[in-house]
C-alpha cells in the first residue's frame, strides 16, 4: 500500500513539474512545406511525435504478425496445412493396415502436400498400388520417392525388391537389391529380401552364403534360423546326390565336410545324411555314423535308421541293438529295429515279439505292415489281415463318419434293397 501511495506522489510531483515547464518555456515549432506550414510549441509537437511513433510501431507490429514470425497468420495457415496434411497420411496408413488398398493410396497421395516427410507416403501407395496389381502407379510412386532425396535411393531399391519378390519375380528382385551396394545389401531388410528370394529359387548354395551375414543381423528368431540352417545343408546333402556330376557318394562326402560340426549332431541333418548313404548302399559307413551319432546322444530315429541297415554280420548287429534295450526298453523305435535285425537274422519268433511290444507301445502304419507281413509269412492271414486293416487306418485319418451295415445282414440283402 506504502509503495502504491509513493509511486502516485511521484507521478503527480512529475505531472506538477512537466505543468510548470510548459508554463515557463512552452518552445516553438514550425513545419513548412510548399504552401503549407504547420505552427505549434515544443511540446505538443513532442507528444505528437510521439503518438506518431506509437502509430508506425504498431503498424509494424501488425504486418509482422500477419507475415512473420511463427505466430503470423501465414505461418498458422501453414500449419493448418501441415496438420491436414499429417492426418490424411495417419488416415492413410490406417487404411492400409486394414487392407484398404484403393483408399490408403488416395489418402498417402493427397498427404503428400505440405508433408514435411513426404517419403513414407510414396513408398506406402506404391506398396498399396502393387496390392492392386497397378504397375503404372508403383512404378510412378517410386519414382516420385527416389526424386524427393538422394540418400532415399536405397530404401526406394529395397521397397521396388520387396513388390518384385511379393509378385514372384525373385530373379528381378536379387538384381535390383545388387544395385543398392554391398553394405546396404548387408542390412536386415535387404538380407530377408535376399533370403526370400534365394527360397523362392530353391538357390540352396546362395542362401547357404547369406547364413553368416543372417546370423549376424539377427535377421531370424534363434529357433526360426536354426530351422533354416537344418533345411539348407538338408538340401544341400539331397543336391549333392540328385545332381552329382561324377559319383553320387563321392559327392555326398563332399557336401557332408561342408556342414558345420554343430549341425552335424543335428539329428534331422544326421538323420539324413544316414538316408543318402543307405540309399548309395553305404551300409558299412552308415552303421558307423549311427553308432557314433548314438554314443553323442540318444536319437530314437536314428535307431530306426539301424534297422534298415544290411550289416555283414546280422548277430553281430542284433547283439548291439539289444545292448540298448537295458536302458531304453520303452523306445517303440528301438523294438521295431530289433524286430527287423531278428527278421534278417531269420529268429522269426524273436521278431514276432519285438513288433509285438512296439505295436503295444506306439501303434504305426509301419509297425502294423511289418506285424502284417510277418503273420502272414506265418501262415496266419487272417490276423495279418487286421493288422493290414488297421495300418490302412492308421495312415488316413481323416475318413469321415459314415453308417456301416450290420454285420448279420447278408450281401445279398443289401445288393437287392433300393
Amino acid at each position: 500500500m506504502r509503495k502504491i501511495f509513493a509511486i502516485i506522489l511521484v507521478a503527480l510531483l512529475l505531472g506538477v513539474g512537466v505543468v510548470a515547464l510548459i508554463e515557463t518555456d512552452p518552445g516553438y515549432v514550425l513545419v513548412a512545406h510548399g504552401n503549407y506550414t504547420v505552427e505549434t510549441s515544443l511540446w505538443v509537437a513532442a507528444l505528437l511525435l510521439i503518438i506518431f511513433t506509437l502509430l508506425v510501431y504498431a503498424l509494424l507490429r501488425l504486418v509482422y504478425r500477419l507475415f512473420g514470425g511463427r505466430g503470423s497468420l501465414v505461418s498458422w495457415l501453414g500449419t493448418r496445412k501441415a496438420h491436414h496434411a499429417a492426418r490424411l497420411t495417419s488416415r492413410g496408413q490406417v487404411s492400409f493396415a486394414e487392407g484398404n488398398w484403393s483408399k490408403a493410396r488416395r489418402q498417402l497421395v493427397r498427404g503428400v502436400k505440405h508433408n514435411e516427410a513426404p517419403l513414407a507416403n510414396y513408398l506406402m501407395a506404391a506398396h498399396a498400388s502393387n496390392r492392386l496389381g497397378d504397375e503404372v502407379k508403383t512404378t510412378e510412386y517410386l519414382a516420385a520417392a527416389a526424386n524427393l532425396e538422394s540418400a532415399a535411393g536405397s530404401a526406394v531399391e529395397i521397397t521396388r525388391a520387396d513388390l518384385q519378390v511379393q509378385a514372384g519375380q525373385y530373379e528381378q528382385a536379387l538384381k535390383t537389391l545388387e544395385s543398392v551396394g554391398a553394405d546396404v545389401a548387408r542390412q536386415p531388410r535387404a538380407l530377408e529380401l535376399r533370403y526370400r528370394a534365394y527360397r523362392g529359387l530353391d538357390d540352396w548354395e546362395n542362401l547357404h552364403k547369406l547364413l553368416p551375414d543372417m546370423k549376424k543381423q539377427h535377421t531370424l528368431g534363434q529357433e526360426s534360423f536354426r530351422q533354416l540352417q537344418q533345411e539348407v545343408h538338408i538340401r544341400l546333402l539331397q543336391q549333392s546326390v540328385l545332381a552329382a556330376d561324377g559319383p553320387a557318394l563321392d559327392s555326398l562326402h563332399s557336401a557332408w565336410q561342408g556342414v558345420p560340426s554343430d549341425m552335424k549332431q543335428d539329428s534331422q541333418v544326421l538323420g539324413c545324411y544316414v538316408g543318402l548313404l543307405l540309399g548309395q548302399d553305404a551300409h558299412a559307413e552308415a552303421e558307423k555314423v549311427i553308432l557314433r551319432g548314438l554314443k553323442h546322444r540318444w536319437d530314437s530315429g536314428l535307431v530306426r535308421q539301424f534297422g534298415y541297415v544290411e550289416s555283414d554280420s546280422a548277430p553281430r548287429q542284433l547283439a548291439q541293438a539289444e545292448n540298448w534295450l537295458e536302458s531304453h526298453s520303452e523306445d517303440a523305435q528301438l523294438l521295431l529295429c530289433l524286430g527287423r535285425l531278428s527278421a534278417r537274422d531269420k529268429l522269426w519268433g524273436k521278431a514276432r515279439d519285438y513288433f509285438e511290444r512296439s505295436y503295444r507301445l506306439q501303434r504305426s502304419a509301419e509297425t502294423c505292415a511289418e506285424l502284417g507281413r510277418l503273420l502272414l509269412a506265418l501262415g496266419e492271414p487272417k490276423v495279418a489281415a487286421a493288422y493290414f486293416r488297421e495300418g490302412l487306418l492308421l495312415l488316413e485319418r481323416r475318413l469321415p463318419e459314415l453308417p456301416m451295415p450290420d454285420k448279420g445282414l447278408s450281401n445279398g440283402l443289401h445288393l437287392g434293397q433300393s
